[in-house]
C-alpha cells in the first residue's frame, strides 16, 4: 500500500512489522532443527540419516523451545522497567526534580487525552532518549541530561513527541517482543556452540559422520541468530520514521524534530546499554552506516529528507558548537521557545513561515492535514 498520509504511513509499518514477527517462529523452528541435528550427531549411519532423525524429532523438540519462550516473555513482561533501568542507570523522576521535562510532556498527553508516562533520567553527556512499556497507559520515557541540556523547549518537546508517538503505536511492546525472541535464539544458540563436544569420541565413518552433522546445525544455529538479530533491527528502522511522523503530528513543528535531530547527531552513543536496547534508542550511531542488516537505526539524513519532503519542515544544517540555552527561553524573555539554535534561523523565521503540513515542492503532501481542534 503506498502511503498517503501519517495514518497510512502508520498502517503500512503495523503491517511489516506483522510480516517481521511472523518469521520469528520460523527461526524458532530452524534453530530447533539444528538443536535435533546435535542430538542425533553421534547416532547416525549417514549424514541423510541424520538429517532425516533431526526431522523426526522436531515436533518434540518445538514445545520445549516455545515452553523457554513462554518464561522468558513471562519475566520481561513482569520486570522489563526493572532490567530496563538497571541496564541504562535511569533514575525515576517527579514534577518536583524536573519541572520542565514534565511539564512539556504532560502538556502533550493533555493534547490528545493520553496517560501521563512514567519519566526517568539518566545522568550523561551523550544526548539521546528512549521509550519502553508495554501498554499505552503504563509507558515509561527516558532521556539522558545531556539531551535536555542541548535542546530548547522546541527540540525537548519534539523528542518527547517522537518517545510518546512510540508508546502510543505500541512500538514500545513490539520491541520487548522482539527483544525477548531474539534472545531466546541468543540463548540456544550459545548452547548448541557450546555443545559441539557432543560429537567427540567416535571413530571411523561414525565420528565423520558426526562432524558433518554438528557443522550443519552450527551453520543453521548462525544463521538463525543472525537473522533474528537483523529482524529485530528492522522493526526499529521502520519504527523510527513513523516515530518522527507522529511527533510531527502532536506539535507540528517539523523544524524543531529536525534542529534535535542536528543536535543528537554525533553524541547519542551509549555503548554501556545491551544491544537489546540499542534499538529502543532516538538513535544510535551504527545506523549511521547505512540501512544494512544490523543496523538499528535509518540514517539520520534520510529522516531529515523525510521530514522536509513529507512534514514541509526546513532543514538549516548542523548546529553551532554552542549549545542552546537549556531553559529554551531568550535573554530578554520575551519569546518563550528561546533563541534559534542555528546561526540561519533568525533570518528564516523572519520570512512568511511555510505550513509545516503544506505542499512539498513538486506536489501535495503525503501526510494531510492537520488534526481538527
Amino acid at each position: 500500500m503506498q502511503a498517503v498520509g501519517l495514518r497510512t504511513f502508520i498502517w503500512n509499518n503495523n503491517w511489516r512489522t506483522g510480516l517481521l514477527l511472523a518469521g520469528f517462529p520460523l527461526l524458532l523452528a530452524l534453530i530447533g532443527y539444528a538443536l535435533a541435528l546435535l542430538a542425533v550427531a553421534g547416532q547416525s549411519n549417514s549424514i541423510a540419516q541424520g538429517m532425516a532423525q533431526a526431522a523426526w524429532l522436531l515436533p518434540s523438540i518445538l514445545p520445549l523451545a516455545l515452553l523457554a519462550s513462554a518464561v522468558w516473555f513471562a519475566i520481561a513482561w513482569f520486570a522489563n522497567q526493572a532490567i530496563i533501568d538497571h541496564a541504562s542507570g535511569a533514575r525515576e523522576v517527579t514534577r518536583a526534580e524536573e519541572p520542565r521535562l514534565w511539564n512539556l510532556l504532560e502538556n502533550l498527553c493533555i493534547s490528545r487525552g493520553l496517560a501521563m508516562p512514567r519519566l526517568a533520567v539518566i545522568e550523561t553527556d551523550q544526548r539521546n532518549a528512549f521509550a519502553s512499556g508495554l501498554s499505552r497507559d503504563k509507558g515509561a520515557v527516558t532521556v539522558t541530561r545531556g539531551l535536555m541540556a542541548a535542546l530548547d523547549d522546541r527540540e525537548l518537546a519534539a523528542v518527547l513527541g517522537h518517545e510518546l508517538s512510540h508508546i502510543r503505536s505500541g512500538d514500545a511492546r513490539t520491541a520487548v517482543v522482539a527483544a525477548v525472541f531474539a534472545g531466546v535464539i541468543s540463548l540456544v544458540a550459545e548452547l548448541m556452540f557450546r555443545g559441539t563436544r557432543w560429537g567427540g569420541g567416535r571413530r571411523g565413518n561414525d565420528r565423520g559422520n558426526a562432524v558433518w552433522l554438528v557443522l550443519i546445525a552450527m551453520v543453521l544455529a548462525g544463521l538463525a541468530y543472525a537473522l533474528s538479530l537483523g529482524l529485530r533491527f528492522a522493526l526499529s528502522r521502520t519504527r523510527e520514521f513513523s516515530a518522527d511522523a507522529g511527533s510531527v503530528e502532536l506539535t507540528q513543528d517539523p523544524d524543531a524534530m529536525i534542529s534535535a535531530l542536528r543536535k543528537v547527531a554525533g553524541h547519542a552513543d551509549l555503548p554501556e546499554l545491551p544491544s537489546a536496547m540499542q534499538a529502543m534508542l532516538l538513535d544510535h550511531p551504527a545506523g549511521a552506516l547505512g540501512a544494512n542488516l544490523l543496523a538499528t537505526h535509518p540514517p539520520l539524513e534520510a529522516r531529515i529528507a523525510a521530514l522536509v519532503r513529507f512534514a514541509g519542515g526546513r532543514d538549516l544544517g548542523p548546529p553551532a558548537e554552542a549549545p542552546a540555552p537549556a531553559s529554551g527561553r531568550s535573554a530578554s524573555g520575551a519569546n518563550p521557545w528561546g533563541q534559534p539554535a542555528f546561526p540561519a534561523q533568525a533570518e528564516a523565521r523572519a520570512k512568511p513561515p511555510k505550513s509545516p503540513w503544506g505542499s512539498p515542492p513538486g506536489g501535495s503532501s503525503p501526510w494531510g492535514s492537520p488534526p481538527a481542534g
